[in-house]
């Protein structure tokens, strides 16, 4: 496609180098951090997922979190109705992190300021994490410190090395390398309700998130902001259900999503930013909101309303969806 041309010329006028796709060397025979490559693992806040991703309506993934807490404990950290949970990301002028997951390159990485919570009352001094995620083949990995919000954004923002204990000097190091040589500026914030199971007994380290009411902004970044002028990025009736496991999925899960007609999609929640946004041209990966209708409410007697019912004459597009039909993939 052409934006993938664009992208490539992109990448070549930041002289920027594409961080290679072997393996991180073990800690004992890293090289000094001075010398230390850009895609090599910092020893804190460090873990390998594998991630599968649906859409879903928000109706169906109630029942599927009843479901799934038969087997799974809620999250400790979540509280009854979930968590906030907002991130600032930040990319080049040319925007390559975008472009490098619409090309879907092995080896790709995101730089994000993260906070857990509201977002009343943040300050200098509230505690947030300054995280790279990124992609290595099918793995994720995201490596993370906390820090207070005012010398997160020293950090990235300012451009200044902030204090910080010794196990950390090479995260921060890399983080302040990131920013310096690619020219790393704020460029879209992300937030949304998140619910979280974990597993139990055999199925320690499987996760299940839900998250909802998608929404963010591409101007006043400051995570205080009074009067944030936010909005959907994903239609609001729609749930982000992420299955995250460290090696295999639970067969008790997979038959799950096959029996409820789950579909596996391709969505990043800042792909879809940057595309509402308008900051860049709208992908294969965008989530339309043709292809999400929401439900249709049925009347007292409990057939649907006649002006809802589908018709031959209609358009496909324009049909709206029946509260019995099986949820449609959001991604082209």
């Amino acid at each position: 496609m052409v934006f993938l041309s664009r992208a490539a010329t992109r990448r070549k006028a930041e002289q920027g180098t594409r961080a290679p796709e072997a393996t991180t060397p073990a800690a004992d025979t890293a090289a000094p951090d001075a010398a230390r490559p850009l895609h090599v693992a910092s020893r804190l806040h460090a873990f390998n997922r594998f991630e599968l991703k649906y859409l879903v309506p928000v109706g169906q993934a109630a029942e599927i979190r009843e479901e799934l807490a038969e087997r799974m404990d809620t999250d400790a950290h979540s509280p009854v109705g979930g968590y906030g949970v907002w991130s600032l990301y930040y990319d080049t002028p040319q925007l390559r992190f975008y472009w490098e997951k619409i090309e879907g390159l092995k080896f790709r990485r995101k730089l994000r300021i993260r906070h857990y919570g509201d977002l009343d009352g943040v300050s200098d001094t509230s505690p947030v994490c300054v995280e790279i995620k990124q992609r290595v083949n099918r793995v994720t990995q995201k490596r993370r410190i906390t820090l207070p919000y005012g010398e997160a954004r020293r950090l990235c923002d300012g451009r200044e090395l902030v204090d910080h204990s010794p196990g950390e000097s090479a995260f921060v190091q890399e983080v302040l390398e990131l920013v310096v040589r690619l020219d790393l500026r704020p460029t879209a914030i992300t937030g949304y309700q998140r619910e979280a199971l974990v597993g139990r007994d055999a199925d320690t380290g499987l996760r299940v998130t839900f998250d909802r009411r998608i929404r963010g902004r591409d101007r006043d970044f400051h995570f205080g902001t009074t009067t944030p002028e936010n909005r959907f990025t994903l239609p609001p009736h729609m749930t982000v259900m992420e299955i995250k496991v460290n090696e295999r999925t639970p067969h008790w899960i997979t038959d799950l999503a096959a029996r409820r007609d789950l579909h596996l999609v391709r969505i990043s929640k800042y792909v879809q930013s940057i595309e509402t946004f308008g900051l860049a041209p709208r992908s294969v990966f965008h989530v339309h909101e043709a292809d999400c209708p929401p439900p249709v409410e049925p009347v007292a007697d409990g057939t649907l309303p006649t002006d809802t019912v589908p018709t031959e004459k209609q358009p496909l597009a324009q049909r709206p969806a029946r509260p019995d039909a099986p949820s449609k993939a959001g991604a082209q």
